[in-house]
């Protein structure tokens, strides 16, 4: 899998503006509203989400099997802060902010990064999802937009980052999904299981990842049958939450983890959790 997107990571930003007409953006900016304090970002690939949560004041760390996606991802992220450090040296703009840090620590170095790294910034490093080098209730919240379809064990990427996750902290997922609506399907269809593969083969030379796209889209779980395969881990759950974004073709899903209880372990099902699955909150602003 990596090797796959190493091979497509020099287009991998220009592919993505095209296929959602820019749509991207917006839903990652709609996933990290409300995120706050020291937050991982799984599977960041090329860093557009490390970027929109730097942006919120978050203290980030960024993990991806891919070196070439991490590599283009530093340099984005060090051309964002030189551009910000820039425009706050201006006497018009108020004060500078901290400055951000750019990290390619080795995989010895991994536990316990979150932990040392108190001065903030952004710390991106080579890790594998399904068994994250960080310690048990490390992060405030955990991301990942469009990767957990791409895990070959999906409930052990996803108890992973239960695992890091801190009590009462929040795991937000952006992902692709197949449309419900009987009308959009069809053309959605034809777009993911043609257009797409068609313009990777122009554009990043490789259609065989574009045709994997659609492939991985139709067979990955959606809706319930996805949270409910969170439900089923051995963490215990507050609240689910889900929302269809752009008729459905991408969805955001909100899993809050339980607060520690004295004298109850962290892991165990909270039979109850089942019937808080619901839909997303609508959120006061809707713009």
């Amino acid at each position: 899998m990596a090797y796959q997107f190493d091979n497509i990571a020099a287009h991998y930003d220009r592919m993505n503006r095209l296929m959602t007409f820019g749509l991207d953006r917006r839903w990652r900016k709609r996933a990290v509203r409300g995120l706050h304090g020291n937050v991982l970002d799984v599977a960041c690939g090329t860093g557009d989400m490390v970027v929109e949560l730097e942006k919120h004041n978050c203290t980030v760390t960024g993990v991806d099997l891919s070196e070439v996606m991490l590599s283009i991802a530093r340099q984005k992220l060090t051309h964002s802060s030189v551009s910000r450090s820039a425009a706050a040296s201006s006497p018009n703009l108020g004060e500078q902010r901290d400055s951000m840090t750019v990290s390619a620590s080795s995989p010895s170095k991994l536990e316990g990064v979150a932990a040392q790294r108190a001065d903030g910034g952004v710390c991106l490093q080579k890790a594998d999802a399904e068994h994250l080098p960080f310690e048990d209730n490390t992060f405030d919240a955990v991301t990942c937009a469009f990767g957990v379809r791409n895990f070959l064990h999906l409930e052990q990427g996803l108890s992973e980052m239960l695992r890091v996750l801190k009590p009462e902290g929040r795991i937000v997922i952006l992902e692709l999904a197949t449309p419900d609506s009987k009308f959009v399907r069809p053309l959605y269809n034809l777009y993911t299981k043609h257009i797409i593969p068609w313009l990777g083969s122009r554009i990043a030379g490789s259609r065989e990842a574009y045709t994997y796209l659609h492939e991985s889209i139709e067979r990955f779980p959606k809706g319930d049958d996805f949270l409910k395969i969170i439900l089923n881990s051995q963490f215990s759950i507050l609240s689910c939450h889900q929302r269809q974004l752009t008729f459905g073709v991408c969805r955001l899903y909100w899993i809050n983890k339980e607060a520690a209880v004295p004298g109850r372990p962290l892991c165990h099902i909270n039979p109850k959790t089942i019937a808080k699955v619901r839909p997303f909150p609508k959120p006061h602003n809707t713009q």
